[in-house]
Parts: C-alpha cells; sequence; structure tokens
C-alpha cells in the first residue's frame, strides 16, 4: 500500500510505456517487504532539464534513465562514478539529501550472468558485434575483467575505431569489419561471442549479425543481450553448433538489481526478477 511515508522511484525515458523496470523494481520491492514504489516517468528530450530538477525537488530517492537520456543527464547531476565517466552514460541516479549522483550498472549487469556461467574474461579473447550505446557497458566491463583483447566485429569500422580509440587507454581494441576475411580468422581465436545489435530482437526475430559458425573457436560461449525473444535466432544457431549460450535477461535484471541496491541498501531477489521479467513477456507476446 502507498502511503504518506512511502519513498519515490522511477525509470526515466521517451518513450517509456514499453519499460520493463516497474515490473522488475516493484516485484524486488515487494518481495523486499520495504515501504518503497516505483513508476514511469515520460520525460521527453527538451524537459530533461526540468524533469530533474522536479525530481530532486520532490525528493525522489532515486531513478533508473534510458534512452534517450542516458549521455545528456550527465550535465544535470551533481557528479558520476567512476564507471559511468568512463562508459559514458548514466543509468541509475541516487539522491542523497538533494546531491544527484550518476551511476552506470549496466556494466555489473553483464558481468553478473558470466560468473554465474564459471566464465572468467580475464586473459581470454572476446569479440563485440556492434558498436552502438550497448556497447560501451559491454566494453568497460571486461576490461575491467582484465581480458586480453577486444576485437569489434561491425559493418562501420570508422564509427566503431571512435569508440575503440575511446577506451584505448584500458586495453588493447581491434576494429574489424565482421564480412572480412580477417574477422572470420579471428573466430577461431574467439573465448566469448558477444552481440550487442538489436538484430534479432521482438518482432524482427530473424534478424541477426553474420557469423560463420564453423569459423568460431569449438568451445566459445556466445552471449546476446537481446532478452526477447527469449532465445534469439543468433543464440539458437549457437547452441545448434554446440555453444554454451547466454541470454540478456541476467543483465537486465543484474543492473535492475545493483540500482535496487543503490537506492534501498537491500539486495534484492534476482531470480524473482527474472521470473517476473519472463512473465511479464510472455503476457505481452500472448504466450
Amino acid at each position: 500500500m502507498i502511503k504518506g511515508t512511502t519513498k519515490n522511484l522511477g525509470v526515466m525515458g521517451w518513450p517509456i510505456a514499453h519499460s520493463l523496470s516497474p515490473v522488475l523494481q516493484n516485484a524486488a520491492i515487494e518481495e523486499a517487504g520495504i515501504d518503497y514504489v516505483y513508476i514511469s516517468l515520460p520525460v521527453p528530450p527538451e524537459k530533461l532539464k526540468e524533469a530533474v530538477a522536479g525530481l530532486r525537488a520532490m525528493q525522489f530517492t532515486g531513478w533508473n534513465v534510458t534512452i534517450p537520456h542516458k549521455q545528456a543527464i550527465m550535465a544535470e547531476l551533481d557528479a558520476v562514478d567512476e564507471d559511468a565517466r568512463i562508459i559514458g552514460a548514466v543509468n541509475t541516479v541516487v539522491n542523497r539529501d538533494g546531491h544527484l549522483m550518476g551511476y552506470n550498472t549496466d556494466c555489473i549487469g553483464f558481468m553478473q550472468p558470466l560468473a554465474q556461467q564459471g566464465f572468467s574474461p580475464k586473459g581470454k579473447e572476446a569479440t563485440i558485434l556492434g558498436a552502438g550505446g550497448a556497447a560501451r557497458a559491454v566494453i568497460w566491463g571486461l576490461l575491467r575483467a582484465k581480458v586480453r583483447r577486444i576485437t569489434l566485429g561491425v559493418r562501420n569500422p570508422a564509427k566503431a575505431t571512435r569508440l575503440a580509440e575511446e577506451f584505448a587507454a584500458y586495453g588493447e581494441i581491434q576494429v574489424l569489419h565482421w564480412e572480412d576475411g580477417a574477422f572470420l580468422d579471428h573466430l577461431a581465436m574467439t573465448d566469448l561471442l558477444v552481440n550487442t545489435t538489436p538484430l534479432g530482437m521482438y518482432p524482427h526475430v530473424e534478424g541477426m549479425p553474420p557469423v560463420d559458425w564453423t569459423k568460431l573457436k569449438k568451445d566459445a560461449l556466445v552471449y546476446d543481450i537481446i532478452y526477447t525473444p527469449e532465445r534469439t535466432r543468433f543464440l539458437s544457431e549457437a547452441q545448434e553448433h554446440g555453444h554454451a549460450i547466454i541470454n540478456g535477461e541476467g543483465m537486465l535484471a543484474g543492473q535492475g538489481a545493483a540500482a535496487f541496491t543503490l537506492w534501498t541498501g537491500v539486495a534484492p531477489d534476482l531470480a524473482l526478477m527474472k521470473r517476473a521479467l519472463r512473465e511479464e513477456l510472455a503476457s505481452r507476446q500472448g504466450k
């Protein structure tokens, strides 16, 4: 029950009606038995400054940030932590007595499923498909875990090279066109292959990045950060070729759980958050 003492949380974006964060976070709040509520916060880009000032004034405990505000909101905050600064994006804001601190928990969310799979990136070869905004937290998570080298497999090497240069101080990153022979040869050395593109996301489930599975290292782990559908064509083909796979639901729940702890000081039930996510996705897809 919402009371006068209830603390407010939310997710800011535009559009925002599709967001699964209220489902995840309110399920965790109810399970933890704490006096919070989490709502959607529709904020058009031109209203971002006013929205942040309003949430500060209304003493929101914190909120998540999604497209298109992850970069722009950084200028409206009092400080950002190191992960958010290096990644260049904020997905979580914490209000401590009017002081707004920005964090990026996408990095934590990405890394958790790898640890649960028993995969340590340290000293390994990682290949990331795509070089958009979603790739940034993945790159930083792997670099922080001391990966030996990251290869960006992309269709626009010029754009990817700019991204690689931003992270060059932290580790070795090379850029290859994903249809070049050099990229195909590199797949034979890859320990971890990650799709950060939207190719294959519902409803366009037939899409996938170009991968020659016969070239990929036999024991490579394959990870798709997409969570709808549960198993993309990319992951289905990987599994058919004998690879262990990870989908994006663990990353989504993991980043939400890390944000939850920053706001409340409570570690939520991660398994519950994953169940709530899967049930909501099934409901939306009429299953």
